[in-house]
């Protein structure tokens, strides 16, 4: 599937996209994610950061050191 290109407009994302479908049906498009054209609003300095941090927790993972995810999740609940 192609990816789908939309402009935010008094905060809607508006989409301009040929179609078959007929005018008034509501369809849901289930997207992974939303990139922006223009970036992704950090700074340079702000961008090495996260790129630091990711290296890090890369390099965790590499040497095991991993939570598991299913307890995790289990003790967050508790708190609730």
């Amino acid at each position: 599937m192609q990816p789908l290109k939309a402009q935010v407009r008094n905060r809607r994302l508006l989409l301009d996209a040929p179609t078959d479908l007929p005018d008034g049906d509501v369809y849901l498009q289930l997207v992974d994610g939303i990139v922006s054209i223009d970036g992704d609003g950090l700074d340079d300095e702000q961008r090495a950061q996260l790129h630091r941090e990711l290296e890090a927790s890369i390099a965790e993972a590499d040497a095991g050191q991993t939570e598991d995810f299913a307890k995790v999740l289990a003790e967050l609940r508790q708190r609730l």
